[in-house]
């Protein structure tokens, strides 16, 4: 049986659900890394890193 593979928020560390009104994107700096981030750490502008280039958002 294959196991689905749930993505992370990259600023929380939390599963992201289906149901969830999540949003990926590619890194701004290098665009080689999805950045996965919750909703309630984009409602409160949590910072992430880019886990290659180490770019910082907001």
């Amino acid at each position: 049986m294959e196991s689905l593979r749930m993505p992370v928020c990259i600023s929380c560390g939390r599963r992201i659900v289906p149901e969830e009104k999540a949003v990926s994107f590619p890194c701004p700096n290098c665009g080689e890394v999805t950045i996965w981030r919750c909703e309630k750490c984009r409602k409160f502008s949590r910072e992430y890193h880019c886990p290659k280039c180490g770019f910082t958002g907001p």
